[in-house]
């Protein structure tokens, strides 16, 4: 029986493991990431599985390899996480999950969107505080008055355009490899920042190819009335250029599910806020109420966990009585 260690499973997850566990593996399931720290537990393992809070470096993949580990994959679909060269270059096989129920991180996006829009947050912190007054700031569209920008229209995208579509909003598409969506008005990047109210963001992040896409002079192509959302990879948005924006009052609002520096906060809890190292996200989390920041939840539903599991397990059992699999990393 092969043995697999999965790290980073909560306790409300645990119960999806063994029961999508159709090929008998000796699961052993950790609550923490995949750290040098507690590489440990996976002495004896055949296969890892990660999500994307392990920076899985050389090194940490050198760890692995003198423990015996032959599969290192991870249930999420990005993988920048991951030094696929080093991996293959010391024998151990990476694969990812390519896709899953798009309608989570879709749905997160689209309330996002339509929060910050509503400035549901920005009243809800207000009436918490005691002040219950209507200031002009919560004047708002409603959403068949909104013109809603898809930048990256693959699974996710398209899925977050159809639910805006079918509530009315007139629906921009940005994608560099152009496609059919019914949807989905095309235009160029420049037209759809400018055309937009709600700005989301959906594209795979490429090291060295798209960093900081959104930045200063897209940002500034923007109206001042429109909210920028991404719940794509941190490393996309340049966050000092965010600030500065918010500051100048040249866009109305920022949502993320995604930072640019995810390990030195995920999974942690900080007795403080002014205790969060990346100075750029602590100024964005303390001066602006126009501003949410979710802690990367938005695979986190049953139909995605499901999917994620299942594709993983069939991972592990075509890599090993094949080996190989479909979804494999090189």
């Amino acid at each position: 029986m092969a043995k697999i260690t999965v790290y980073n499973v909560q306790e409300s997850e645990e119960h999806y493991y063994t029961e999508l566990n159709h090929y008998d593996f000796e699961l052993q399931l950790i609550n923490e990431p995949l750290t040098k720290e507690t590489a440990g537990f996976a002495q004896d393992s055949v296969g890892v599985l990660i999500d994307g809070t392990t920076q899985a470096d050389a090194d940490l993949l050198a760890v692995l390899k003198n423990m015996g580990v032959k599969y290192f994959f991870t249930r999420f679909a990005g993988y920048n996480n991951i030094d696929v060269d080093a991996a293959n270059a010391r024998g151990i096989m990476v694969a990812y999950v390519p896709s899953y129920s798009p309608f989570a991180v879709a749905e997160l996006a689209m309330t996002l969107g339509l929060d910050l829009t509503r400035h549901i947050f920005a009243a809800s912190s207000m009436t918490q505080s005691g002040d219950f007054r209507i200031t002009p700031e919560y004047f708002s569209k409603e959403i068949d008055q909104l013109t809603v920008g898809i930048i990256g229209v693959g699974h996710i995208g398209s899925a977050e355009a159809k639910l805006y579509h079918d509530l009315g909003a007139r629906v921009l598409g940005y994608q560099r490899h152009k496609k059919e969506d019914s949807n989905v008005t095309f235009v160029t990047l420049e037209e759809l920042l400018m055309q937009s109210d709600i700005v989301s963001l959906h594209v795979p992040y490429e090291p060295g190819v798209n960093d900081l896409m959104i930045g200063a002079t897209e940002l500034g192509r923007m109206k001042s009335n429109a909210v920028l959302v991404n719940t794509a990879r941190g490393e996309l948005v340049d966050t000092v250029a965010v600030n500065g924006a918010l500051a100048d009052q040249a866009i109305a609002g920022f949502g993320t599910d995604v930072l640019p520096a995810e390990t030195g906060v995920s999974g942690k809890h900080f007795d403080r806020l002014e205790q969060v190292a990346d100075k750029n996200l602590l100024e964005l989390m303390k001066n602006y109420p126009n501003v949410i920041v979710t802690p990367h939840v938005g695979f986190n539903t049953e139909p995605a966990m499901k999917d994620m599991i299942k594709t993983s397990f069939a991972n592990f059992h075509e890599a090993l009585t094949t080996g190989k699999t479909i979804n494999q990393l090189k």
